[in-house]
């Protein structure tokens, strides 16, 4: 898998701003090359009242704020613009939170981008490759929205736009040369593995794999592949790029989605550590010969020192990571396996909601009130639907990762309607009335927990979904 630095590249190139000392005729070029720019004196004269809708106005001002960030393979790879990476990211300057989303790279999507209305059935992972490249694709100019220096990074935007509900402010993309190459002028980066990870089938510079002949599941010959412990302990850029990249890992829970995101935030976290750190200035002329040749974006320079100066002072607190996978809003399906929404012959993840509302009403409810997730109020998520077995534990895996207690529970009978269940005596009216707004359902008072129930013994709030959000889960009215 391509890997995207979340935040990564406006860090280093706000360390290059932010680098007086190194404002030479060097640092001109790089700033002309890679940004929107031409005078790198502008910068300064949008101190006081930066221009009205730009993201340092947005910043000032409250407004959230909304960045593609794309990882693609490059020259190094067959498939050079595949961007098998891709995160939503949504910064909130009121609460000082950033919402991080990854998107699975092969979900499957219409790319709508030829003046003559045709769209392309593909992985989503091809958008970026459309806009850089159309011909393989089939005949015809593109939308004027999706052609230029920007075209193809617009055809991202639009494209997850469509899925998020989020309408996008600025794009970045870098290939694999450039995050490896930062990682290195970076002296390496600290991670932080909960697991090991075993992966004989990683990908090779020949187009191919490691130990090809061997199919997935059987053991690998003695010593082959990469592997990785469990612990805290340093790693290059090599490295870093092996753990975002491995999809086939012994363990299950490397191997999933799921689990490629949570590697990939977790290589993010630490360079974004490592970028901000006291010595980072000192790097920036190894910082500019890695991002200059093998990276693309439309913002300026005034965007990034203000992205910079705010998100430098985060803290990793501030980041709420929401990784979309098979275990909450998509479903895997195999080659020629019936339901499957994509190519015949291909793997491919598909929508539980095919209208991707569901995904519009979580991500528009991300940033959950500091306030409600201060009442620490357990909520468990029960099933009173006849034909979705497993939907509260998809509803739970996407409740989670944005700050709620939740935990799920024994099914119920089957119910039209979802209803909220208050065993607390109304001791966390915020969280009551944000899952009754959710979920569109009413709260009903309880007298006395129920026998054996989690959130009953510690006073909480259940959720019982019923038909009515099941419907809408998965696209219905």
């Amino acid at each position: 898998m391509r890997v995207l630095p979340l935040l990564l590249i406006l860090i280093l190139l706000g360390t290059v701003v932010g680098g007086g000392i190194y404002a030479t005729q060097r640092t001109g070029h790089f700033l002309k090359r890679v940004v929107n720019l031409n005078n790198p004196v502008t910068v300064i004269q949008n101190e006081v009242e930066p221009p009205a809708g730009s993201i340092a106005w947005k910043i000032k001002h409250g407004q959230q704020i909304n960045l593609l960030l794309l990882g693609y393979g490059g020259p190094e790879n067959d498939a050079p613009w595949l961007t098998d990476s891709i995160m939503a990211v949504s910064i909130d300057p009121v609460s000082r939170r950033v919402l991080e989303v990854s998107i699975p790279r092969d979900l499957y999507v219409q790319i709508d981008a030829w003046q003559d209305g045709r769209r392309y059935d593909e992985k989503i992972n091809a958008a970026f490759a459309v806009g850089n490249d159309p011909a393989p694709f089939g005949p015809g100019p593109l939308r004027t929205a999706f052609q230029g220096k920007d075209g193809a990074g617009h055809l991202v935007e639009a494209t997850v736009s469509r899925l998020t509900g989020i309408t996008f402010d600025r794009y970045a993309a870098v290939d694999f040369k450039a995050f490896r190459d930062v990682v290195n002028s970076l002296g390496g980066i600290t991670v932080q593995m909960s697991g090991p990870l075993d992966d004989c089938h990683y990908p090779d510079y020949s187009n191919g794999y490691l130990n090809h002949g061997v199919p997935l599941g059987w053991p690998c010959p003695p010593g082959s592949g990469i592997h990785f412990s469990a612990g805290s302990y340093q790693v290059n850029g090599e490295q870093a790029l092996e753990l975002a990249r491995s999809r086939d890992a012994e363990q299950p829970d490397q191997a999933s989605d799921f689990g490629r995101a949570r590697r990939q935030q977790m290589v993010v976290a630490a360079i974004r550590q490592k970028a901000t750190s006291a010595d980072a200035i000192w790097k920036v002329p190894e910082l500019m010969d890695a991002l200059q040749n093998d990276f693309k974006t439309d913002l300026d320079l005034n965007d990034i020192k203000a992205l910079y100066d705010f998100g430098s002072k985060l803290s990793d607190s501030s980041f709420i990571r929401l990784g979309i996978s098979n275990k909450d809003l998509v479903d895997d399906y195999a080659p020629y396996q019936q339901g499957s929404c994509g190519s015949l012959d291909a793997y491919a993840l598909c929508p539980e909601d095919p209208t991707y509302q569901t995904w519009h009403s979580v991500l528009a409810h991300a940033f959950i009130d500091r306030r409600i997730l201060q009442e620490h109020s357990p909520v468990e998520i029960v099933n009173a639907t006849a034909n979705s077995p497993d939907l509260e534990t998809r509803v739970g895996n996407v409740l989670n990762p944005l700050g709620l207690a939740v935990s799920n529970g024994p099914r119920r009978p089957e119910s039209a309607q979802t209803v909220i269940y208050d065993y607390s005596g109304g001791r966390y009216p915020q969280t009551a009335a944000w899952l009754e707004e959710f979920f569109g359902a009413r709260v009903v008072p309880m007298p006395t927990p129920i026998a054996g129930s989690v959130s009953g013994g510690r006073q909480g709030l259940v959720v019982a979904v019923g038909g009515d959000y099941a419907r809408r889960w998965y696209g219905g009215s």
